[in-house]
């Protein structure tokens, strides 16, 4: 059975239990028990290849000891142990047992169990038990399906926000170019879409010998809020070879005063797509004294300016509002233009993020420490012969490819305008008032003729529907008359 037809299989004996309902459910229901046989094949692994390793569950709380042998416990008896015994002494663990115990821990704190069936859940544990994490193979072609469980997040209501485009992650990484050692920080992280893609790339291009691989992994950070995508990222890390994710934190990374964020805190890359249209609670905005607003987007693009080390450098997605908005954003976007060189801006088609959002966004690319004194930007749009992105046809890395190509490598030399791409320069932003919403000026506007003539055809058009109503009317009156 192909692991495609494996978890499909697994969903499938979900959805016959009355207790989970609806996709977000059904995703953290599969991904607790997925995170749980994950990580004791890594145990059974590493107790192998380091001396006096101990795993940080304990014993009978291990997968292999209740979960593993198929005629285990099942019924009554297993939902009593898992609902009874296993949740609450992993909610337990003690933050003195190690990084990996604590990493249990987070997991665990929100975690819940759906399912109202024991036999039910043992059928799908059985399953689960066809996966063996530790062939790398079988671990890969798990992950790519992982990926896909992610992006069905789109569909389960507002569980979308976590999950962004592999192909914009991707492209992102790509223009970013982070290197093993180089600190990456996402500061809201959702599911883990750009560290897997950093890695990702990083092992592609850079990573050759065991110590690179232990490097990157010492430089990866990540912060995330809510607890199914803290559990979903820290499960995606797992599946992609790290073995202490405790670098995903489950906070709230504007709960901290933006002036205590220290030096020697201070990241070389910052790769994010902070959620946008949402407000934080209460007092949050206190934290952030200069720029007094509660709007999730801004507050993270005012940390990201603070965190950047100098010569560091961010790629941000952000929606149209924050380029044209103004007040707060308008003295937030002549910061950044201050502090950093915000040398492009790749402005998106509104069906990129469908279905969870419908509305323009943008790539903002810069680097810490020197002001703008251009800035670059590029019209992505959508392949010819295609009206739009979706769900069946999202965007793909190639679709970018041409921007790829115009980008002009590191040095971003012999960028020339055309037809999707035009520089503006920092006094011009500044003249109008710091918005960055800047159209293609290479686009020929559609031109929907003069508008005194347009009225009168309208007029026109009207006055023949009343006429053709009338003789409808007339032919109508003197059928009935007969």
């Amino acid at each position: 059975m192909s692991v495609r037809t494996l978890v499909k299989s697994i969903q499938d004996i979900m959805r016959k239990d009355t207790g989970v309902d609806g996709d977000a459910q059904r995703i953290s229901q599969l991904c607790w028990m997925f995170f749980l046989k994950i990580i004791d094949d890594q145990d059974q692994e590493l107790e192998l290849t380091k001396d006096a390793y101990t795993s940080p569950i304990p014993a009978d709380l291990q997968w292999r000891a209740w979960a593993a042998d198929p005629e285990g416990i099942t019924g009554e008896a297993l939902l009593d142990f898992v609902n009874l015994t296993l949740f609450p002494r992993l909610k337990a663990l003690p933050a003195a047992a190690g990084p990996r115990a604590k990493v249990v821990r987070d997991v665990f704190e929100d975690a819940y169990n759906y399912m109202k069936s024991g036999q039910l859940m043992r059928q799908m544990i059985n399953k689960i038990n066809e996966v063996d994490f530790n062939n790398l193979t079988e671990r890969q072609h798990f992950g790519d399906i992982y990926e896909q469980i992610l992006n069905d997040l789109q569909n389960a209501g507002n569980a979308g926000e976590y999950y962004t485009p592999r192909a914009v992650t991707a492209f992102m990484v790509q223009q970013i170019d982070p290197k093993p050692g180089e600190i990456i920080f996402d500061p809201a992280c959702g599911t883990g879409g750009f560290l897997t893609c950093a890695m990702r790339h990083m092992r592609d291009t850079y990573v050759k010998r065991p110590e690179h691989e232990a490097l990157m992994q010492a430089s990866l950070r990540a912060v995330e809020k809510k607890p199914l995508p803290h559990m979903l990222c820290v499960t995606n890390m797992l599946l992609n070879g790290v073995e202490e994710p405790n670098f995903v934190r489950h906070d709230n990374t504007l709960a901290r005063p933006l002036v205590s964020w220290t030096k020697d805190e201070r990241v070389d890359i910052v790769l994010t797509n902070p959620p946008f249209g949402g407000k934080e609670e209460d007092g949050i905005e206190g934290n952030f004294p200069t720029f007094r607003t509660r709007e999730t987007a801004d507050l993270f693009l005012a940390l990201i300016i603070r965190l950047l080390k100098p010569g560091g450098r961010a790629a941000v997605v952000l929606p149209d509002g924050s380029l044209f908005g103004e007040g707060i954003k308008t003295r937030l976007k002549e910061h950044l233009m201050e502090e950093c060189n915000l040398h492009t801006i790749v402005r998106l088609p509104n069906s990129v993020f469908k279905p969870y959002a419908s509305i323009g966004t943008n790539l903002l690319f810069f680097e810490k420490g020197q002001p703008t004194q251009d800035i670059w930007y590029w019209e992505h749009r959508v392949p010819e012969g295609q009206k739009a992105y979706s769900m069946t046809k999202p965007i793909r890395l190639e679709h970018l490819a041409d921007c790829a190509a115009w980008w002009g490598g590191a040095a971003r030399a012999g960028r020339e305008e055309g037809p999707q791409a035009w520089k503006v320069s920092a006094a011009d932003i500044k003249a109008r008032g710091y918005n960055l919403d800047i159209k293609n000026p290479h686009t020929v506007a559609d031109d929907h003729g003069d508008p005194e003539t347009l009225l009168a055809d309208l007029d026109a058009a009207e006055a023949q529907v009343h006429a053709l109503r009338d003789q409808l009317k007339a032919i109508l009156t003197e059928a009935l008359s007969r």
